[in-house]
């Protein structure tokens, strides 16, 4: 659904995306972490068919960004930065609105414009101009807009920024019943935590570079090395006789508790757990270290200013 290729622009003599390479999948989540200006933005205007690319090319729901600019933009749906919302509009004019820029038949516009309301919890809102909502609320009326041609790809650029915690988990299951229904998605987020729950495919840009790409486990494995998990007994215990399979590296041992590190942990685990079984361990739990999504992130970007700094 979404294929880059060395895709790059220039403006000026600043490059702002540098050679990006993207496949995203029909009922895949790619989320794209950076900082401000590292071109998520930029990339996503590209995709969106808003800007031509200086070098290399995209393809979105199997139409060319250059070639086929109108089929690209018929085909997605963009939440963006600055939503631009019209404050003067009730917010069932605003939707009425775009339906009729997609060409949507009234009595569709008017049942989809009326489902999507109150799915976002809008419709007592409904006739009130959109200049008296809230900030969260007028982040729901923008996704609501995003999606009211039923696209088969989301562009999403923080679709959970100013939200309470219980609107923001709204919008995230609507992400996740989305994806199920086979359409593509790729959010840009500051939300690490976010990310992690929603993301098939990451990818951690860096002054318009792409550093790292990948799953999240693939990630964690690449950047953070392999799996930790830690034993602990209920009881004192003598591990030093224990027994461990191949791949398995001790880390630390205390007379109630010890730790490894696992090459194969599908393959290992289990022996591990027969082994403790065997020599009558008491074990009270048998768990990974926690290894999060934001340690990979912050590690990436301190490498990354680290090279920077060495040249």
């Amino acid at each position: 659904m979404i294929e880059t290729h060395d895709l790059s622009k220039q403006f000026h003599d600043f490059m702002a995306v540098d050679g990006v390479n993207l496949s995203v999948d029909a009922g895949q989540i790619l989320a794209l972490l950076g900082q401000n200006g590292a071109g998520k933005t930029t990339t996503v205007r590209m995709l969106t068919a808003l800007l031509n690319p200086t070098r290399g090319w995209a393809r979105v729901a199997g139409y060319d960004v250059v070639k086929n600019g109108h089929d690209v933009r018929s085909s997605v749906g963009v939440l963006t930065e600055q939503h631009g919302l019209y404050m003067r509009m009730t917010a069932i004019e605003y939707l009425d609105y775009f339906g009729q820029i997609y060409n949507i038949a009234p009595s569709a516009r008017k049942s989809r414009s009326e489902h999507l309301l109150e799915y976002f919890g809008l419709t007592e809102a409904a006739k009130r101009r959109i200049g008296e909502y809230s900030k969260g609320m007028r982040q729901k009326l923008a996704l609501a807009r995003a999606m009211m041609h039923d696209p088969g790809v989301l562009l999403l650029d923080e679709p959970t920024s100013a939200m309470d915690p219980e609107s923001a988990r709204l919008v995230r299951d609507e992400i996740a019943r989305l994806k199920s229904s086979q359409r593509t998605i790729v959010i840009c987020s500051h939300n690490l935590t976010e990310v992690e729950a929603l993301a098939d495919k990451i990818a951690i840009i860096y002054r318009g570079r792409i550093l790292l790409q990948g799953t999240l486990e693939e990630l964690k494995k690449n950047v953070l090395g392999l799996p930790e998990y830690e034993v602990k007994f209920t009881d004192t215990w003598d591990s030093s006789r224990l027994e461990l399979p191949e791949g398995v590296e001790i880390l630390s041992r205390t007379a109630t508790s010890l730790k490894v590190r696992v090459e194969r942990p599908q393959a290992s685990n289990p022996m591990i757990l027969n082994a403790l079984s065997r020599g009558s361990a008491s074990v009270m739990a048998f768990q990974e270290e926690a290894r999060t999504l934001e340690q990979v992130y912050l590690k990436v970007m301190a490498e990354a200013k680290g090279r920077e700094n060495v040249q």
